[in-house]
């Protein structure tokens, strides 16, 4: 369980930081249209005003096109996790996350106001909450669900193992866990009624996956009054949330090491970063020089994947289920009972129902959605 989950993560945060790096690299790009908007003394115009809809949409093709650029972006979010980390849980990542989740979530609140007020606000309500049950019964949709619910709430992996071994005696670990689970979901949510409403105010479709992000929406701010600054604090805002996450990655196999090997932590973060850097040099150069290549060809499912798509499908659909399936067998019918539940902070039917969610539910839930992702032909 251990080991497949520090597998995952590790691999995780390879193509995470690739990611990442794309945010930088935007943050770049709109701070400076933001400084000559302002030099200009238009600082309420749209972003990018100097450049035309298909230029703003040739920016993210041409970061994939330049392999230096695109890995120099990955290493400075790797260089600024291994920092963060290296400082340790109090000095390093207490302190980051003291400082950039509030800063994130006062972001967040205001540019859902934003979009709220010069948004389609009623069609991305509409788009969110509308139901579409047929699509929602469909395998590949469930198995997506399945790995992006582990991946967002870093199940499986070990990072809530990780961040409960730092948690005192007196923490309800139980409503610690409800409250992390509905701030995840809620947070989602906010995040959806910020970005949908300026997707569709200027007629944009919204299943454009990745590319929304980072050619859609910069497409949508350059049409948008105060745009120029919107579209900076966005990515400023996605930067926060990215660099939360990565330290949460490498903290996991950073503790890891210096318990197995007893390295001093600097030393650890150094190394595992070093080993991050250049695991996630085959997901940047995926989408430039390897782009040709498709290391699980002969895999169903996987035909067509890069690189980067088998690193992120692999630990999405695969190993992240697959640890947490483990999880919930070990806990409930392999760790010893009373320990267990004395550590849920449970008592009577809640208790009792925790007890069948784990032991059962969560099993044969999880096992079944892996074999109807991985095996969809078995539904005929």
């Amino acid at each position: 369980m251990a080991v497949l989950g520090l597998i995952a993560n590790t691999a995780i945060l390879t193509f995470y930081c690739v990611v990442a790096g794309w945010v930088v690299y935007f943050i770049g790009t709109s701070g400076a249209d933001l400084l000559a908007a302002i030099s200009a003394g238009a600082p309420l115009r749209g972003a990018y005003a100097d450049q035309s809809v298909p230029q703003i949409q040739q920016m993210m093709p041409t970061l994939f096109a330049d392999p230096v650029l695109l890995i120099a972006m990955q290493l400075s979010v790797v260089v600024v996790t291994v920092l963060i980390v290296a400082r340790g849980v109090k000095g390093g990542i207490e302190a980051a996350a003291v400082w950039l989740m509030p800063a994130f979530f006062i972001l967040l609140v205001g540019i859902t106001v934003y979009a709220g007020l010069t948004g389609d606000f009623a069609a991305a309500v509409e788009f969110l909450f509308t139901p579409d049950f047929e699509r929602a019964l469909q395998p590949g949709v469930i198995s997506a669900a399945l790995g992006q619910a582990f991946f967002s709430l870093s199940l499986g992996g070990g990072a809530m193992i990780a961040y409960g071994a730092y948690a005192s005696r007196d923490t309800n670990l139980a409503q610690t866990s409800g409250t992390i689970a509905v701030a995840d979901t809620s947070v989602a949510l906010i995040a959806g009624l910020a970005i949908f409403p300026i997707v569709f105010s200027v007629g944009m479709t919204p299943d454009a996956g990745p590319t929304l992000m980072f050619q859609t929406l910069p497409a949508a701010f350059h049409a948008m009054p105060g745009g120029a600054i919107v579209g900076f604090l966005f990515f400023v805002l996605a930067l926060f949330a990215a660099l939360t996450s990565s330290v949460s990655l490498l903290e996991i196999s950073v503790g890891w090491v210096t318990e197995k090997f007893g390295l001093s932590r600097v030393r650890a973060s150094l190394i595992l970063g070093v080993l991050v850097f250049l695991g996630g040099l085959v997901s940047a150069l995926s989408f430039n020089l390897l782009a040709d290549q498709r290391p699980l060809a002969g895999v169903p499912g996987f035909e067509d994947a890069t690189w980067f798509d088998a690193v992120d499908g692999v630990t999405g659909r695969l190993l992240l289920p697959l640890s947490g399936l483990i999880t919930a067998i070990f806990i409930g019918w392999v760790a010893d009972r009373k320990l267990v539940d004395a550590e849920t902070g449970l008592t009577g039917a809640k208790l009792a129902l925790w007890r069948f969610l784990v032991a059962w539910l969560c099993p044969l839930g999880v096992a079944a959605i892996l074999v109807i992702g991985l095996f969809p032909g078995l539904l005929g």
